[in-house]
Order: C-alpha cells, then structure tokens, then sequence
C-alpha cells in the first residue's frame, strides 16, 4: 500500500508544480488553491507512503516520478523544450527509481522471518524414520 500513497503522492505533486506555474506569482486566486492543495495532498500521502518506506527510498522516488512528470507534462500544457539532454536525465531518473524500487523489495525478502533450522542434535540419525 505505501508504494500505491507514493504513486498518489507524486500525482500531487506534478499538479502542485504545474499550478504554481500557473499561478502567475500567487496573483491568480484558482491555481494559487489548487497549488496549496496539491501541496498538502502531496506532503499527506508522502507521509503515509513513510510509514513504511525508508525515507531515503520514499522521498527520491516522490522526487523522482515528480521532477519526470513535471518536464513531461510542462512540455505538453506550456509548450517547454524538450531536446535530448533532458531525456537523457529522464531515463537516468527513472532508472534510480527502479532501481530504489527493487532495492527495497530486495531488503524487505532479506528481513522476512525464515522458518527456523533445526540444530544438529534435533535431526534424525541418517537411515531412521522421523515420527
């Protein structure tokens, strides 16, 4: 679930960076809302992605899927460059993320409890029948 508040939390995000471009200096009353908004809704679903995730893990990927879908959809709504450079940093940024992704799935498979190991005086005599 925290990696589903994350993904919520990077939506907020995006639409809080785009709405304070579109707030023309806070002197717009709609964007400058929902620039608050997506703030406090980012920040909310951050938190409850922390519960879980490392911080280091949970704030570079929010930062991450954010930075990418801002240049994306900046691109798109207000016509910015895009040139090869910034695709390059794109995949990169992507790349850390997956990357950070597998990192914590790794780790968690790592700390799971294995089922314990019976010690050498537990174990039955070669050739005799377990009971």
């Amino acid at each position: 679930m925290a990696w589903i508040y994350l993904l919520i939390a990077s939506v907020f995000e995006v639409v809080f960076a785009l709405a304070t471009n579109a707030t023309d200096g806070f002197t717009r009353l709609g964007p400058s809302l929902l620039t608050a908004g997506a703030a406090a809704g980012g920040i909310f679903f951050l938190s409850l992605a922390l519960r879980t995730l490392d911080v280091g893990v949970g704030y570079t990927v929010w930062t991450g899927i954010g930075s990418v879908g801002t240049v994306v959809l900046g691109t798109v709504i207000f016509d910015e460059a895009l040139n090869g450079w910034k695709v390059l940093a794109f995949v990169l940024i992507i790349g850390g993320v997956l990357g950070l992704k597998l990192a914590d799935k790794l780790a968690q498979q790592s700390s799971e409890p294995r089922a314990p190991q019976a010690s050498p005086d537990q174990r039955p005599a070669p050739g005799a029948f377990a009971a």
